[in-house]
């Protein structure tokens, strides 16, 4: 069972147990363009006391840089190489695990941010926001010329998703067995200020479902992210948390690589989905309400 945090010694243990601290964003330090309460102070408190803060999302329509510029518009701390997203995770992947070569190229469904991604690691991509894939018009195979050197579609999350992404995509994964089918994450929802959307996982789903098989998925919870992370920070894992929204994502992510793992309740996870006969059988270390709930550290008690 999950330790429920809620007094101040409780947050003082978790202070004095943990050196580094990954924080998923969506959900966790913001809903849409809109800070949590109290997160700003409570970032701010953990590098006071010498804590390695380091934000972890699988939203790829952003790039670092993007992120970078986010942050800042927030009035929140952060470096480039504090963050790491599935696009850039999945741009790793693609360059120095799958080793494309050099005159193959990506198939996007996404957008600029995964572009932004590609283009930094060196690999050519085509679609994505492309003019000629952002259409209404009805797509017919018979008014296209397939590019020979595409050897990988890479699906993230869309918000100009079409029947011709998804063709070309689909006509390039079933023409040649080699070309590697990958997502960016498997999300299946998107929070924002005023809700939830379809995610990463909801847009590939149609390809999965016409191909009749799964992708290589790359970020969350998947440990292709982590290994980006230890690649760049060094890290003990019975040392670092990692502060999350999601159970299937966040949550298990940091399970899978040996972390503890904190639960908060502004994003997508409701207390009722971890509690009572239907509970899920993915258990976080300890559960609060907001990460602004840290703020009990800072503010003088009475």
């Amino acid at each position: 069972m999950a330790a429920r945090l809620s007094l101040k010694q409780d947050y003082e243990r978790l202070l004095e147990d943990y050196d580094t601290w990954l924080f998923d964003c969506d959900g966790v330090l913001w809903q849409g363009s809109t800070l949590i309460d109290g997160v700003k102070e409570v970032l701010d408190f953990l590098r006071s006391k010498g804590k390695a803060v380091l934000f972890v999302t699988n939203n790829a329509t952003k790039s670092r840089k993007s992120y970078k510029t986010k942050f800042d518009d927030l009035g929140i701390k952060a470096d480039v190489d504090e963050v790491f997203g599935s696009a850039f995770a999945s741009a790793v992947y693609i360059s120095s695990v799958l080793k494309l070569p050099k005159d193959k190229k990506v198939y996007v469904i996404g957008m600029s941010g995964m572009e932004e991604e590609l283009r930094d690691e060196g690999i050519s991509f085509i679609g994505g926001t492309s003019p000629e894939d952002n259409t209404l018009e009805p797509f017919s195979l018979a008014n296209w010329t397939p590019d020979p050197n595409v050897g990988a579609v890479l699906c993230g999350l869309d918000t100009s998703i079409n029947y011709t992404k998804l063709s070309k995509a689909f006509a390039y994964l079933r023409r040649d067995p080699s070309v590697a089918f990958l997502v960016s994450n498997e999300d299946s929802t998107y929070p924002t200020a005023d809700g939830l959307l379809p995610g990463a996982g909801s847009v590939s789903a149609p390809l999965r479902y016409a191909l009749g098989k799964d992708p290589v998925a790359i970020g969350k919870p998947n440990s292709t992210m982590l290994t980006c992370i230890k690649a760049k920070h060094d890290f003990d894992p019975k040392r670092t948390i990692m502060v999350g929204d999601r159970l299937n994502t966040d949550i298990l992510f940091g399970q899978s690589g040996g972390l503890s793992t904190l639960l908060v309740f502004t994003g997508i996870t409701q207390e009722t989905e971890i509690t009572g006969p239907n509970a899920s059988p993915i258990v976080p270390t300890y559960v609060t309400s907001s990460l602004g709930d840290l703020r009990v550290l800072i503010t003088p008690q009475p």
